[in-house]
């Protein structure tokens, strides 16, 4: 009686996922339609690094290669890399036509800081500074100057001229030549304050090609992209890798001062420009590329342990219904059907079995979206079993001292930051 409740416990969560969840399982949210504006707005894009020496030579070159129309310069934050990370970028962009380059170290973040954000702080502060200068000295664009940022990104300080827009991008995403120019006539043709695509992450070997596309199916199953982009929506998500914001919504917004404990930083930055009266949009990308590499299973289960646990906000409680979610979801469904048919108990087996097919029905347009054969669609459940031992580990690596890890530094979790 328990598994046939289970059951069908597991199918009508699987009926309300595929049709009730915002179509999370669709992957036709690109950019919204656009037309070059009359006039391109300023740009600075926004580069937080720390030791990404193995991938600089395959992001940043398509950085200085894009072709916008408008005035747009690139500021590495060298977030105290031991790599040669700065030296490299510098020498990337010496003597190479294209976009302007700056390389800046911003020091190590102040405590209850994560390093990214601090980067970005340190990033955003140096652009507004060297347009007051370029300003000051009759150097400026031929535009009019927007309103930027405070000094340090946050309250208190002088309002100075900035560009109009932020691209925070990171040092691992491959932007096509004419990324900045598509992403500026989205935001501009609809009215957008932030615009983040989910780029297209890795997915070579046999490890990433069973992980990597789920781990989007997983955050569009709790984003639903369709229900973000609607005006007014309460649900808030981006993409870290791939981030358009409007300078006058961060400044509305206090970003990064107003999350600077986030370790899960795209998604309270959307918070926070929605909170602050700012119109978002996230959607998945064509070309925008990640081109981190993950060499075996090691690699992808540490990127999903370091911050597990802080999406579910250090909560055990959140942790046990996560778990318990997962199994009734996902390792039901393939259990049901093989002990109903094992037992000779139709009713079990069918219930199983549909809720099964609606979850390879679901997963199968996120696998086309990577390329990759529909066969692995029935291995779903053996994906999330492995998610779920990797969330499991991460409160474990959280209780030990060890959570929220990432290139030699752990983070508190903010209410011990």
């Amino acid at each position: 009686m328990g598994l046939l409740i289970a059951a069908y416990a597991s199918l009508a969560a699987w009926l309300w996922l595929t049709f009730a969840q915002g179509m999370f399982w669709r992957t036709d949210v690109r950019l919204p339609p656009r037309s070059a504006p009359a006039r391109w707005p300023s740009v600075a894009i926004i580069v937080p690094a720390r030791d990404e020496a193995e991938v600089l030579p395959l992001s940043l070159p398509s950085l200085l290669a894009q072709d916008y129309p408008g005035e747009a310069r690139i500021v590495l934050v060298d977030d105290g890399s031991g790599d040669g990370t700065a030296a490299l970028a510098a020498r990337l962009a010496d003597g190479q036509p294209g976009l302007p380059l700056t390389v800046v170290s911003p020091g190590d973040p102040p405590p209850g800081w994560t390093g990214k954000l601090w980067a970005v702080r340190h990033g955003i502060a140096h652009v507004r500074t060297e347009h007051t200068r370029a300003h000051v000295n009759g150097h400026g664009p031929g535009h009019g100057p927007a309103q930027g940022a405070p000094e340090g990104g946050g309250e208190g300080g002088p309002h100075r001229p900035g560009p109009e827009f932020l691209l925070l991008t990171d040092a691992d995403i491959a932007h096509e030549p004419d990324s900045l120019r598509e992403l500026v006539a989205a935001a501009t043709s609809a009215d957008l304050d932030l615009v983040s695509q989910m780029a297209r992450l890795r997915v070579v070997n046999v490890w990433e090609r069973l992980v990597v596309p789920a781990f989007v199916y997983f955050f569009a199953q709790l984003y639903p992209f369709r229900r973000i982009n609607r005006p007014g929506a309460r649900t808030s998500a981006a993409a870290g890798g791939c981030v358009l914001l409007r300078t006058e919504a961060a400044v509305r917004a206090r970003i990064p001062d107003s999350i600077h404990q986030a370790v899960i930083d795209d998604v309270a930055l959307a918070r926070a420009v929605r909170r602050a009266g700012g119109r978002i949009w996230l959607g998945l990308a064509e070309r925008v590329d990640s081109v981190r590499p993950y060499s075996g299973l090691g690699d992808l289960w540490r990127m999903v342990s370091r911050s597990a646990y802080a999406q579910l906000r250090h909560r055990p409680l959140l942790l046990a219904g996560t778990v318990a979610g997962l199994v009734l979801v996902y390792l039901v469904p393939p259990v049901a059907l093989g002990a109903g048919l094992a037992a000779g108990r139709p009713a079990v087996a069918w219930a199983g079995g549909l809720a099964w097919l609606l979850m390879t029905g679901t997963y199968l347009p996120m696998l086309r979206h990577y390329r990759q054969s529909p066969l692995l669609a029935p291995l779903l459940p053996l994906t999330a079993l492995l998610y779920l031992l990797m969330t499991v580990d991460s409160a474990v690596l959280h209780y030990r001292g060890r959570g929220a890890a990432w290139k030699g530094r752990t983070y508190a979790r903010p209410g011990d930051a």
